[in-house]
């Protein structure tokens, strides 16, 4: 089995939730007590936070994960997962100058909202993910249309992140909120609903909502165990 490199950290919330899913499904895949091969970097959140939100300085935000990412290299992984999904849109500025891969969330998604037979679906996370390209272009190279939140809902969901999701507080009035956003944007379209926040899942369960959600978290941690069995 391939060792996998995770950069965590953003945050340690969802992190925790990647090994634990990564090493659930790797038990699933070959029994008994297997457990994954794998290597977590833990970065700094507040630093990053500190970079991309209190300078606004997206350079030193990338030189944080580059720096992460040599340290996976370092250690021997043989690919790299990202626990965050708006690190991600990055991954085209340092992918070239390594010699192991980036397994892309994104693209992960997107292959499975098209399995899911869906031609339109909302992207929630925080503004980053939702206001950038790399998930709409992932969907459209796929024929999938991306419905983006408007201004208030952005503020909203990208707010509750921040302030509640990351600090690891997953109250039930923001799991409504969260649902009520979700099923009006149905209203709009969308067959589904990507929960492009790693720690949505962590809010959203399976059954609040009769609409399909896309838990990046789980879709992300299988195509890894799928990449790492080769």
């Amino acid at each position: 089995m391939r060792k996998i490199g995770v950069i965590g950290g953003l945050s340690w919330v969802s992190t925790a939730d990647y090994y634990r899913r990564l090493n659930l499904m790797t038990q699933e895949r070959l029994g008994g007590v297997a457990s994954a091969p794998l290597v977590i970097e833990s970065v700094d959140r507040q630093a990053y936070v500190d970079a991309v939100i209190g300078r606004g300085d997206e350079a030193a935000a990338c030189a944080i994960i580059r720096a992460a990412a040599e340290c996976l290299v370092a250690a021997r992984a043989d690919f790299i997962v990202i626990s965050c999904n708006d690190v991600h849109r990055f991954v085209p500025q340092i992918a070239p100058d390594l010699p192991i891969p980036f397994l892309h969330i994104a693209d992960a998604t997107a292959a499975a909202v098209r399995a899911a037979g869906l031609s339109a679906v909302a992207l929630m996370g925080v503004r980053k993910t939702m206001e950038e390209d790399f998930y709409p272009a992932a969907l459209s190279r796929l024929g999938i249309e991306a419905i983006i939140p408007d201004e208030d809902e952005r503020r909203y969901i990208h707010d509750t992140i921040y302030a509640e999701l990351t600090q690891d507080v997953f109250s039930d009035d923001t799991r409504r909120g969260y649902v009520d956003l979700i099923e009006g944007f149905r209203a709009r379209g969308a067959g589904g609903a990507i929960l492009g926040c790693t720690e949505i899942p962590l809010l959203v369960r399976p059954g609040d909502t009769d609409i399909p959600t896309f838990s990046t978290t789980e879709i992300h941690c299988r195509a890894a165990i799928e990449m790492a069995l080769g």
